[in-house]
Order: C-alpha cells, then sequence, then structure tokens
C-alpha cells in the first residue's frame, strides 16, 4: 500500500470530536479545554496528540524490537540513553554519541519517528530532527468551556468534620476538530523508518482515543484520516492545497449550537487533487 512507502512523502489530515468532555485541559486555566480567547474555537495540542500515540504504540508494539518508548511517564530521558551506554558498551565522547544515537533511533519508536533533544547528562546522545510533524488541532466552530460542580459523599481525612467534599469537571459539550500531520521522507531515511513503522502510525492514530477513555474522554471518537501520498521523497503539491481539499461544512443554520457530528458534511475534492498525488481514504 502507498501510504505505507517512508520514501515518499505523506500530508494528512484528521478529525476527531468529543462530546461532553475535555480533550486537552489547559494547566494555565485550571484544566479548563483550551481555546483561541479571539475566536473561541477548541485548541489541543500536537504535544497531547503525541501522547496518545505513544500510549497506542505502546500497546500495540508491547515486546517488539524497536517500539519502547522514549518520552515514557515516570521514565528519566537520562536513564534512556544510559541503556545505549550499556548496551553497546560506550564511554564518554562524539563517537560514543553517535553510535548511542543510532541505537536509539532503532529501539524507541518515537525518537525514529518524532525525534528527540537527547543532549542532557553525561551520557548524551544528541539531537534527532524526527520525520513526523503534528500541528495543533482547532475545532472547526467556537466551543464554550464549562466547569460542573460535583459533590462526593466522602471525607479526605478523618479529622475533617464536612459530610460532603466539593470538586469540579471541566468539559464542552461538544467540537469537531481538525488536525494535519507532515511527513518527510528525507528525514525518515536519516532515523531508518521502516514500512511497518508508518503502518504502526497510522494504526496508531485510529486507535489513540479508544484506549484512552477516562471519565473527561469518555466520547471521544476518530471521524477521519486523510492521507495524501506524493510520487517521491520531496513532494509533487503543496501540503496546504492537499489539506484544504478535505472540507468540514455545516448542515444546520449558524445561528444553532453544533451538537453533533451529522451537523457537519465532510467532502474531499478528489478530482483536484494534483497527478503524482495518491489520495488514501484510511478513515471515514
Amino acid at each position: 500500500m502507498i501510504h505505507l512507502d517512508p520514501t515518499r512523502k505523506h500530508d494528512f489530515v484528521f478529525l476527531f470530536d468529543v462530546y461532553d468532555g475535555n480533550p486537552n485541559g489547559d494547566p494555565d486555566a485550571g484544566g479548563m479545554p483550551r481555546t483561541d480567547p479571539e475566536t473561541m474555537q477548541g485548541l489541543v495540542t500536537d504535544v497531547a496528540i503525541k501522547r496518545k500515540i505513544r500510549n497506542m504504540v505502546t500497546l500495540l508494539g508491547e515486546g517488539k524490537p524497536g517500539y519502547d518508548i522514549y518520552v515514557e511517564a515516570g521514565v528519566s530521558l537520562n536513564s534512556q540513553h544510559e541503556r545505549a551506554y550499556t548496551e553497546l558498551g560506550l564511554t564518554e565522547g562524539r563517537a560514543a554519541e553517535i553510535s548511542a544515537q543510532q541505537w536509539m533511533c532503532q529501539t524507541f519508536f518515537d525518537v525514529r519517528m518524532f525525534g528527540a533533544v537527547m543532549a542532557t547528562g553525561k551520557k548524551t546522545a544528541g539531537r534527532v530532527r524526527g520525520p513526523l510533524q503534528l500541528t495543533f488541532s482547532r475545532s472547526i466552530d467556537p466551543v464554550m468551556p464549562q466547569e460542573h460542580g460535583i459533590t462526593r459523599v466522602t471525607r479526605t481525612r478523618e479529622d475533617d468534620n464536612k459530610e460532603t467534599e466539593m470538586g469540579g469537571k471541566n468539559t464542552i459539550a461538544y467540537g469537531l476538530y481538525r488536525g494535519t500531520g507532515h511527513f518527510s521522507a528525507p528525514l525518515a531515511a536519516k532515523t531508518g523508518v521502516t514500512s511497518e513503522d508508518l503502518s504502526m502510525l497510522w494504526r496508531a492514530l485510529t486507535l489513540m482515543f479508544e484506549h484512552d477513555r477516562a471519565s473527561g474522554r469518555a466520547e471521544i471518537t476518530l471521524r477521519g484520516l486523510y492521507i495524501f501520498t506524493h510520487a517521491d521523497a520531496f513532494g509533487t503539491a503543496p501540503a496546504r492545497t492537499l489539506t484544504h481539499m478535505v472540507k468540514v461544512e455545516r448542515t444546520i443554520p449558524d445561528d444553532l449550537p453544533i451538537r453533533d457530528f451529522t451537523n457537519y458534511k465532510i467532502t474531499i475534492d478528489e478530482k483536484s487533487i494534483p497527478n503524482g498525488v495518491i489520495f488514501t481514504r484510511a478513515v471515514g
């Protein structure tokens, strides 16, 4: 399948929606869903999406060589570099750093795909520029973050005289989000990305919300994954030209609030796709 070819450039669009949940809380705003303050469109950071991909690869690639995760909760980054030095029997120095970097790319999926700055501590592995870049995801329409007061009939401490305790949950009623990604074949050749890695990436994207359920993220669903594959490593058309062919339009009047995916129509102008670009509708 052409979209599994790491020697070609790939640009893609993904759509996901959320019902009564918080797709990406902002710690600077008390955990409220992220928004653009000028337009009130919802935002989800690229870091949040990468975290979900990493978590999914951990599940899908368990026990498979080359599918360890570098940025892992509870594991220091320096200890990951030290694994390379221990495994290869390296000492400090530039030659050791180069060997360690190659080992890191071979061992960790996210180093191969996203890149990493591994230049801290004494045992370093340098800096790797990854072939895959993701944008912030932005909701199609404005969203309205809300804080819901929650009470629980229990106490945290024995000496607390309160009968109940208050808490809160931050949500939006509904939002359809759009994100884009870009895969560079020349950078992939430097990190060693394979067809199997691309297969893992697309599968992780399609499943990343299915295994990330929580009370505030119970109803997040991938609605579309649309991949544009170029004829060569450098691209046969501007990425923006291709990604803008995926159009999202309202099917209800502008004065009504969006509350369901059926309130939108998704169209792809496949007839206008330039020669040399192959379109794959992976989801949607």
